[in-house]
């Protein structure tokens, strides 16, 4: 799932929007860029409007390294071969990997709103910990988190994303 904004024969720039989030993000976005890009902002998979495949047994389908080739193939899809791209939050992870594995595609790449993952967590502090604790709890195995936000959905959103000492506040 896709929004597309300007002529196709503009310069090609993919936004990636992070977590948890749609590609709705870029709405106001979309609206003022400028005449000579053409901008296209997919859901990433698992997210808004996109597919939702099966986590896999290690969770690789939900990796940043499938998650980058899908944009790749997107954009080879639309016909472009190289092109511009830019992420907020996981999706500046997503654009991370994208620049690895697919140099060649890249023309230019901002990576918003995140820090390089292995320098947070070779950096982690108590603090940073009980503020993000959601990093930790999401990568126990499965059923854990999803039965325990399965029990209570809205609550875990509002708690996960309230980034307030109100919100942490259990």
């Amino acid at each position: 799932h896709i929004l597309e904004h300007g002529d196709k024969t503009g310069e090609p720039v993919l936004l990636i929007h992070g977590n948890v989030s749609s590609n709705r993000f870029f709405d106001e976005l979309l609206a003022a860029m400028p005449e000579r890009f053409y901008a296209i902002a997919p859901d990433l998979r698992g997210y808004g409007d996109s597919s939702k495949p099966p986590g896999g047994e290690k969770h690789e389908n939900y990796s940043f390294r499938n998650m980058a080739l899908d944009g790749i193939e997107v954009m080879a899809h639309l016909g472009f071969k190289k092109f511009m791209v830019a992420g907020h939050d996981r999706g500046g992870r997503v654009v991370h990997r994208m620049c690895l594995d697919h140099p060649d595609k890249v023309e230019r790449a901002a990576i918003l709103d995140i820090i390089p993952q292995h320098h947070l967590l070779n950096n982690v502090t108590r603090q940073w910990g009980t503020f993000s604790w959601h990093w930790f709890f999401n990568i126990q195995a499965e059923p854990l988190p999803e039965k325990m936000m399965g029990a209570d959905p809205d609550w875990f959103i509002q708690k996960k994303l309230a980034k307030t000492p109100q919100g942490l506040s259990f």
